[in-house]
């Protein structure tokens, strides 16, 4: 339903922006990727329906997202070096399917794929970070 016949898009809209300003940093860069996710898959759905304008559009969205999170890393901890090469990699395959849009479905789903990745791992170090990891059984 468009924002504009929805009773409640004002509502929805002041809970989400007060949904991010209350999220602390691991909130957000999980919100992030979920973002980068959903953009992605809408990319991909105007690609299979051959709406450039839609898919150039969600594509760019993409890479502000990425982009984001690769110049927020603190760059103090070894780990935000692997960070980065992922996200430039993540970036070139992303200008790749622009520029070559034979391979776009593939750059897509490709990039797709390692977002879901990276989201699940956060989730999962929240969790532990949270004292919420995967509790082990003990004999």
């Amino acid at each position: 339903m468009p924002a504009m016949n929805n009773p409640y898009a004002k509502q929805l809209d002041q809970y989400n922006n007060s949904k991010v300003l209350t999220a602390k940093p691991d909130e957000l860069t999980l919100m992030l990727y979920d973002g980068a996710i959903k953009f992605t898959n809408i990319a991909i759905m105007a690609l299979e329906k051959d709406d450039s304008k839609k898919f150039e559009m969600y594509l760019l969205k993409v890479e502000n997202i990425i982009d984001y999170l690769n110049n927020t890393l603190d760059m103090k901890y070894a780990v935000a070096k692997d960070f980065e090469n992922v996200y430039k990699y993540l970036l070139g395959r992303l200008v790749d399917a622009d520029l070559h849009r034979e391979n776009a479905m593939n750059n897509m789903n490709e990039v797709n794929k390692h977002l879901h990745t990276m989201r699940d791992t956060w989730k999962e170090v929240m969790q532990i970070a949270r004292g919420q990891g995967r509790q082990t059984a003990t004999a």
